[in-house]
C-alpha cells in the first residue's frame, strides 16, 4: 500500500543534474538509455513551483512538464488514479492539464462532461526578470483542464502535469530540462539500470530510484512495526503486575492449606510447582484470549476493509506465520519469567526462615 501510494506517481529511476537545478537536454545521450534492454521508456521533464489562477482563486503548486510516455510511467489513465475526465496532455485543438484531486477541489473548478474543458491560468516567475513597479514579473498562460487524478496527500495537492513544451514557454526554458524519468520493464531490475545509467552517463548525474526518493517513507514504515512490538512488550510488562498480584492473592488465599501440605510431608519444591504452574495457567489464558481476539479483529478488517485509512483504500492488513510466532514467544517468555520469579519470591520471603 506504501509503494501504491507513493512510487506509482513517481518514476522507477529519476535522473538530475548534480550542478544545478537544470541541465540541457542535448547532455544525455538518450540512445544510451533506449539501448538499455531492461528501460521501457523515459520521459524528458521539467519541475517547477508556479500559481495558478480560477476566476478570484489563486493556490500555489507544482508544474510537470513531460512527455506523453509519462502518462504510462504513472499509470495515469488507470482506474484508481484517474478520477474524473481524461489522462492526456494535448489533444487536436491543443494543451490540457491533469491536475491532482485536492488542487482542483481547492481551486472549485469541475470538469464538465458535456460543455466542453474549463480553463486555468498558470503564473510562473520570469527568469532574470528585473523588478519595477510598473512591471509584470511573471509569465502567464491559459491552458484546459483534461482530467482530475489521485496518488497520496502530497501529489493530489499540488500537481498540475502538462506537456513539455508548454512548460518550457511557460517558464522561458529553450532546451533546458530539470530531470528525466526512466520507467523498467522488470522492478527487480531497478538497482541494475541505475548502475549502468551512472556509469554510461557519468557523474555528473545524480540518479535515483523512486524507493530511495521516498526512503524516508519506507524507513518509517519498516521501523513501524518493530515499534509497535516494542510498545506491545511494554505494556505486557504493566500488566504482569496483574499477574505477579494474582499468584500473591492466591499464595495469601491459600497460606493454611500450604502449611497443611508441608504438615503432609509437601517440600518447597512442590510448593513452587503448584503455584509456578498456576501463573502459567492464568498467563496461558491471557495470550489464548488476546491472540484469538486480535486475529478475529484484523480477520475482520481484512475481509471486511471497515476502517479506511485514504481515499478508495481500506487500513490494510496481512497475515504473516512468523508475526504469530514472535508475539507468542515473546509474551510466553515474559509471562514465563514472571511466573517464576513470582513464586521464587513467595517461596524466599515465606519459607526461607524455616
Amino acid at each position: 500500500m506504501v509503494a501504491d501510494l507513493y512510487t506509482d506517481f513517481d518514476p522507477d529511476i529519476i535522473i538530475k543534474s548534480k550542478e544545478g537545478k537544470t541541465f540541457y537536454e542535448d547532455e544525455i545521450d538518450f540512445k544510451q538509455i533506449k539501448n538499455l534492454p531492461e528501460v521501457k521508456s523515459w520521459s524528458p521533464a521539467i519541475e517547477e513551483l508556479i500559481v495558478i489562477k480560477h476566476e478570484k482563486k489563486f493556490v500555489n503548486a507544482r508544474i510537470y512538464g513531460v512527455s506523453n510516455s509519462f502518462l504510462d510511467i504513472a499509470k495515469m489513465n488507470d482506474t484508481s488514479h484517474l478520477k474524473q475526465g481524461q489522462g492526456i496532455i494535448k489533444d487536436g485543438v491543443g494543451n490540457m492539464a491533469i491536475i491532482g484531486n485536492s488542487l482542483m477541489n481547492n481551486l472549485e473548478v469541475n470538469i464538465p462532461t458535456r460543455l466542453g474543458y474549463e480553463n486555468i491560468k498558470i503564473y510562473a516567475p520570469k527568469r532574470d526578470a528585473k523588478l519595477r513597479a510598473d512591471g509584470n514579473p511573471f509569465n502567464s498562460r491559459s491552458i484546459r483542464i483534461s482530467g482530475r487524478i489521485h496518488y497520496n496527500k502530497q501529489v493530489d495537492g499540488e500537481a498540475v502535469v502538462v506537456p513539455l513544451d508548454f512548460a518550457r514557454e511557460l517558464l522561458s526554458y529553450k532546451k533546458e530540462i530539470n530531470a528525466v524519468y526512466v520507467s523498467v520493464k522488470d522492478q527487480s531490475q531497478k538497482e541494475t539500470v541505475k548502475q549502468n545509467l551512472q556509469n554510461k552517463l557519468g557523474v555528473g548525474f545524480d540518479i535515483k530510484t523512486n524507493l530511495e526518493k521516498n526512503e524516508l517513507i519506507f524507513k518509517t514504515s519498516k521501523t513501524e512495526k518493530m515499534i509497535v512490538f516494542v510498545i506491545m512488550i511494554f505494556i505486557f510488562v504493566l500488566a504482569a503486575f496483574n499477574l505477579i498480584a494474582s499468584i500473591t492473592m492466591l499464595f495469601v488465599e491459600k497460606k493454611e492449606n500450604v502449611k497443611t501440605m508441608i504438615a503432609f510431608g509437601a517440600d518447597q519444591k512442590a510448593i513452587f510447582n503448584i503455584f509456578f504452574f498456576e501463573g502459567l495457567l492464568v498467563a496461558l489464558k491471557g495470550i489464548s484470549f488476546g491472540l484469538v481476539l486480535g486475529y478475529t479483529v484484523a480477520s475482520i478488517q481484512f475481509f471486511g476493509e471497515f476502517i479506511p485509512i485514504a481515499e478508495g483504500k481500506a487500513f490494510p492488513i496481512l497475515f504473516k506465520i512468523m508475526d504469530f510466532v514472535f508475539i507468542l514467544v515473546a509474551v510466553a517468555v515474559l509471562s514465563l519469567s514472571f511466573c517464576y520469579l513470582t513464586a521464587k519470591m513467595l517461596m524466599r520471603n515465606n519459607f526461607s526462615r524455616n
